[in-house]
């Protein structure tokens, strides 16, 4: 039996949050982590486990109290908060490629251009329904398309790089605690005003920094998207990867994905099973303004 201590990488503001009383134990038949039914069938065990990660939770508020923690988190749409004095802004163009073109089996589904995402209108900064990455993000990602396309699928684009305006945007709606149009659809297990505190929205995100996609699969042979458990942008346990409330179906659809990205060369997100961030991403300190647009990735000076 195990119990999950979690620094929510970039999450939660970089607080350590433990759920009590949720027990997780080890399947070893299917290699999977699956939360445990009946905990009071374990009282014990579960008493025992939540006096130790008590324990390791106070040791790991001492340590972030000290370290001043990590200068990164991010949740739900990959939004990360910086320490304002590590920001540096940029509003050069001339490293990106537009996603089309470097990777042109890739299918595009721009969810900040349309209104279908968790604000329910048009982002700030989607000037077209196009997708932009760095060359180095992007060259790896042609990877992970090809291996793919081998195996009868394709990537599903929804998001890519993210001006800063954009998460601006995310950031005034997230204060709107009138505007709740999309909560049935993206956050109907939370009240809007948790959204900032549990790190869900921020004032930052590692999209904008150029070399962060958020994609899923799709299957070429019935023509579909392949059925991940959940949907993209929600805000809840259910996105997490290794959720243990997903079918074993959906649970190897959503490591398929992850293999595959890893193997590219990309990083995953512990809390969204459609996020990967390039390992040896180009610019890790600086966050970009211009818009995602075609005359951004063909000007290579940013509007």
């Amino acid at each position: 039996m195990i119990f999950r201590l979690r620094k929510d990488a970039s999450r939660r503001g970089g607080v350590f949050s433990i759920k009590f009383p949720t027990i997780w134990k080890r399947n070893e038949k299917q290699g999977r982590i699956e939360q445990m039914r009946n905990v009071k069938n374990n009282v014990p065990g579960a008493v025992a486990t939540c006096l130790i990660a008590g324990a390791l939770y106070c040791c790991a508020l001492a340590n972030v109290a000290v370290s001043g923690a990590s200068n990164e988190t991010s949740g739900v749409g990959g939004s990360t908060e910086a320490a304002e004095d590590d920001v540096n802004w940029s509003n050069d163009s001339s490293d990106f490629v537009l996603l089309s073109e470097a990777v042109p089996d890739a299918i595009l589904e721009i969810r900040y251009y349309s209104t279908y995402n968790f604000v329910g209108d048009r982002i700030d900064g989607y000037e077209e329904p196009v997708a932009l990455l760095t060359k180095e993000a992007a060259t790896a990602l042609r990877r992970a398309s090809d291996a793919l396309i081998a195996k009868g699928y394709r990537l599903k684009i929804f998001d890519a790089y993210r001006p800063q305006k954009a998460v601006d945007h995310f950031a005034r709606w997230a204060l709107d605690s009138d505007d709740v149009r999309m909560k049935e659809y993206f956050y109907p297990e939370l009240d809007k005003d948790m959204l900032f505190p549990q790190g869900y929205i921020a004032r930052r995100s590692g999209h904008s920094r150029g070399s962060t996609v958020d994609l899923t699969l799709f299957d070429m042979k019935t023509g579909k998207e392949v059925d991940m458990g959940g949907a993209f942008d929600y805000f809840g346990e259910l996105s997490h990867p290794d959720y243990a409330g997903v079918t074993d179906e959906q649970y190897k659809n959503r490591m398929l994905l992850r293999d595959v990205m890893i193997e590219s060369g990309f990083k995953p997100l512990a809390e969204e099973w459609w996020h990967f961030t390039l390992e040896n991403e180009p610019y890790p300190d600086t966050y970009f303004t211009f818009s995602v647009s075609r005359a951004s990735a063909e000007k290579g000076d940013g509007k």
